[in-house]
């Protein structure tokens, strides 16, 4: 399986789930996440993609650069178009193509950003793993406040997890 590949199975699973959130649950802040909202947690994963197709057309990526969209953060089928929208720009993208990836390590104001070497396939690595992590905390939001929102047991897990899972049931 390509990275591309993976990223299309994560977008997939993230698109079937915006599909089916009330909107009303979607942007409700959470005292679980301290105020953030469900829809925020996708608007920060949508992000981290955006910032990966913006950054390979200028030959350097920069995550802290993100544009937040509110939208993409209060409405879950305009998301949902998004996120399908990030998986068709990816089709064309060459894995193997380098580029650099600027650092940002402090919190503090113009600070130096170094520089990191990188390609497309570890940086859809990169997305997904963020992806993932960022999948399970919104199935504890919505397992916490939706608790009749049905979300599959794979959601938010690592593929290595679920194939330990696998291994464990069969002995």
């Amino acid at each position: 399986m390509t990275c591309k590949q993976g990223t299309d199975i994560i977008i997939e699973q993230m698109t079937e789930l915006l599909g089916r959130i009330k909107p009303t649950d979607y942007a409700r802040p959470l005292q679980l996440f301290n105020g953030s909202s469900i829809g925020q947690h996708f608007r920060h994963i949508y992000d981290f993609y955006e910032c990966l197709l913006k950054g390979i057309g200028d030959g350097r990526i920069d995550y802290a650069k993100r544009e937040r969209d509110v939208r993409i953060e209060t409405e879950p089928l305009y998301a949902k178009a998004a996120f399908q929208k990030i998986s068709a720009q990816l089709c064309d993208l060459d894995e193997n193509r380098n580029f650099v990836v600027l650092a940002d390590f402090s919190s503090e104001l113009n600070t130096e950003r170094p520089s990191v070497e990188s390609s497309v396939g570890r940086e859809l690595m990169y997305a997904y793993d963020h992806a993932v992590h960022h999948l399970a905390i919104i199935k504890m939001g919505l397992k916490t406040d939706c608790p009749s929102f049905h979300v599959a047991k794979n959601i938010g897990v690592a593929p290595s997890t679920i194939k330990h899972w696998r291994e464990e049931a069969g002995r």
